[in-house]
C-alpha cells in the first residue's frame, strides 16, 4: 500500500508491505542504511520520519513514513536520489500524486528512463509557471504512450524523444538506438532467425512514423521552417531507409554563377546511402496552398511560386555538386570524414533530389481529381532527377506499407 500525503512543509511518502511482510523494510535500513521501495523509490533510513523503537520485529500492520518531498514556491521538489536518477523532478503542489506517475507498466522507471534520456543534471520541471518546462499535458501523454509490448526498453525510449523533443534540449537519438536494437536482434539470432518477431518489429516502426508525422502536423505548425526541418530530420532515415546519414548545411563550390571566383552555396540538408552516394533533401513547413495555383490556366492547374522555386532551387542543388566532380567528392569526403563510417567516400554520381512540401489541399478543400492528375504530370515531369512529396502523400505511402506488412505478419492493420 503506497500513500502520499502532504505536511506543513512538503510531501511525505507512507508505505506498508503486502503480504504480511512489513519487517523487510527496517530491516534493509538498518543493514544497509537503504531499501527500494516498489521497484522506483530509494530511501535513506534518514528519510525516515518514524522509525521503530524497542521491537525486534516491525507490526505487519505498521505504516513507514519517509520523507519524499519540500515545497518550493508552487511546486514539490523530489531529491533525484529518490528516484535513483541525478536530476531532481520539480512537480505542481496540486498534482494527485499516486504511484503511476512514477512507474510504468513492467515497473519501468518513468523519470529513470526520461533523466536517461536529457543530457544535463539540471531539475527536470513538471508544469507549472517556470521556464523551459515539460507541460503537464505532455507529461500525460507521455504517460498515455508507454507501450507495454516486449520491445518496451527500446520503443519506449523512442516514444520519450518523440513527445518531448520540442521541449528539451540535449535529447539522445533514442530512435536512433532502437533501430540498433532492431538490428542486434538480428544479430543474435545465431542459430534461427525468428523472422515473424523481425516482421513484427518492422511493423512497430513503421506505425510509430505516420503517428508522429500527424501529431507534427496538428500540433507544430508555429515552428520556424529550420525548427521544422530540425524536426522532420529525426525521423528522416525511417521514412528513407536506403539512406544510413544525414548531413546538414553541406557546403558546396558554385563556379557558374559568377565565372570569374568561386562561389560558396550552403545544402541544408543531404542524404548518403550505404555505398556514399549523395543525394539532396528539401523539407518545407507544410502549409496548404503551396502547391497547385487557386485559379487556372486555360483549364490546367499550374505550380505555385513556393513548389516552382523549390524545384528550381533543388535543380541547381544537383547542378553545383555535379559540375564539381572528382575534386567535390574528395573535398566533402574530408570535410564530413568524421559523420561517415570509417572508410567511407561521398560520391556524386547523377544525384536525386526529394522535395517534401506542402499538403493535398487548396483553399481549406482537398484537391480535386483533376488537381490530382495535373500535380502527378509536374511530378512526372521531374521524376527522372527528383521525387516530390505531399506530407499527405507520405503518410499514405507510409500506411500503404503498413497495409502490406501487416497482411504478412497477419497483424490487425493500423488505425486510420
Amino acid at each position: 500500500m503506497i500513500r502520499f500525503r502532504q505536511t506543513t512543509t512538503g510531501l511525505e511518502f507512507e508505505y506498508r508491505a503486502d503480504f504480511n511482510n512489513n519487517n523487510w523494510v527496517w530491516e534493509e535500513l538498518t543493514t544497509s542504511g537503504s531499501c527500494n521501495v516498489s521497484s522506483v523509490f530509494y530511501f535513506d533510513r534518514a528519510d525516515l520520519t518514524n522509525p521503530p523503537a524497542g521491537t525486534d520485529r516491525v507490526p505487519d500492520d505498521y505504516d513507514y513514513h519517509f520523507a519524499f518531498g519540500t515545497f518550493e514556491d508552487e511546486y514539490v521538489r523530489i531529491p533525484g536520489r529518490i528516484l535513483g536518477i541525478d536530476n531532481d523532478v520539480l512537480l505542481p503542489i496540486t498534482t494527485k500524486f499516486k504511484r503511476s506517475l512514477f512507474a510504468a507498466e513492467r515497473n519501468i522507471s518513468i523519470f529513470g528512463r526520461l533523466a536517461y534520456l536529457v543530457d544535463h543534471k539540471n531539475p527536470i520541471v513538471i508544469g507549472g509557471t517556470r521556464k523551459d518546462v515539460i507541460p503537464f499535458s505532455v507529461f500525460e501523454e507521455l504517460l498515455d504512450k508507454f507501450p507495454n509490448s516486449y520491445e518496451v526498453d527500446r520503443y519506449a525510449e523512442a516514444r520519450v524523444h518523440t513527445v518531448l523533443s520540442a521541449h528539451l534540449e540535449g535529447m539522445m537519438d533514442a530512435r536512433g538506438r532502437y533501430e540498433d536494437y532492431l538490428n542486434k536482434k538480428m544479430k543474435d539470432g545465431t542459430s534461427r532467425l525468428d523472422l515473424e518477431f523481425l516482421k513484427k518489429q518492422e511493423v512497430e516502426k513503421y506505425i510509430l512514423i505516420p503517428d508522429l508525422i500527424k501529431d507534427a502536423l496538428d500540433t507544430k505548425a508555429d515552428l520556424s521552417e529550420g525548427e521544422w526541418q530540425s524536426l522532420m530530420m529525426s525521423f528522416l532515415l525511417l521514412l528513407f531507409p536506403k539512406y544510413i546519414k544525414v548531413l546538414e548545411n553541406v557546403t558546396i563550390n558554385d563556379y557558374y554563377t559568377d565565372p570569374d571566383r568561386k562561389t560558396s552555396r550552403y545544402i541544408d540538408i543531404a542524404l548518403v546511402d550505404a555505398n556514399g552516394n549523395l543525394d539532396v533533401i528539401e523539407v518545407k513547413k507544410p502549409f496548404e496552398d503551396k502547391i497547385l495555383r487557386k485559379s487556372e490556366y486555360r483549364g490546367n492547374s499550374i505550380p505555385t511560386s513556393e513548389l516552382s522555386g523549390s524545384i528550381m532551387q533543388a535543380e541547381k542543388y544537383l547542378f553545383h555538386p555535379s559540375k564539381w566532380g572528382v575534386k567535390g567528392e574528395k573535398t566533402l569526403s574530408a570535410r564530413h570524414a568524421g559523420e561517415l563510417p570509417k572508410g567511407m567516400s561521398i560520391r556524386i554520381s547523377n544525384p536525386k533530389a526529394i522535395i517534401i512540401v506542402g499538403r493535398d489541399q487548396i483553399g481549406g478543400t482537398d484537391m480535386t481529381g483533376g488537381q490530382l492528375l495535373d500535380f502527378e504530370v509536374i511530378k512526372r515531369k521531374y521524376a527522372n532527377m527528383m521525387d516530390i512529396i505531399t506530407y499527405d502523400d507520405l503518410l499514405r505511402r507510409l500506411n500503404n506499407t503498413i497495409a502490406a506488412l501487416t497482411s504478412d505478419t497477419k497483424a490487425a492493420p493500423p488505425k486510420p
